[in-house]
């Protein structure tokens, strides 16, 4: 069992950048594949982004292609989200979550989440 926790979101204007940090606590972080999701009010909660155990196999939603890049470090049990020209459409609680199964783009896939972080960019 691990428990992400989720740090790095803020306000910022559009066309800024935020580097979201997910801490795991527990022992076989590495063991895990790390996913990054948000939901703003009103809508479901959607895939962004995820990196295999390996750090190796990276995966990103269309719309964050190209202006997002997500990244480990298993030695500091840690997992990143660098979002570059963030866009109003950004908006939403950002989630860090844990998963074994093999398909990452998908919510039920995830058992362990974070409590999330508010990011809110400006037009």
């Amino acid at each position: 069992q691990v428990q992400p926790v989720e740090s790095g979101g803020g306000l910022v204007q559009a066309g800024g950048s935020l580097r979201l940090s997910c801490a795991v606590s527990g022992r076989t972080f590495s063991s895990y594949h790390m996913g990054w999701f948000r939901q703003a009010p009103g809508k479901e909660r959607e895939f962004v982004a995820a990196v295999r155990w390996s750090g190796g196999s990276l995966i990103y939603a269309d719309s964050v292609k190209g202006r997002f890049t997500i990244s480990r470090d298993n030695a500091k049990n840690t997992v990143y989200l660098q979002m570059n020209n963030l866009k109003p459409e950004d908006t939403a609680v950002y989630y860090c979550a844990a998963a074994t199964a093999y398909n990452l783009r998908q919510t039920i896939n995830y058992p362990f989440w974070g409590q999330g972080t508010q990011v809110t960019v400006s037009s």
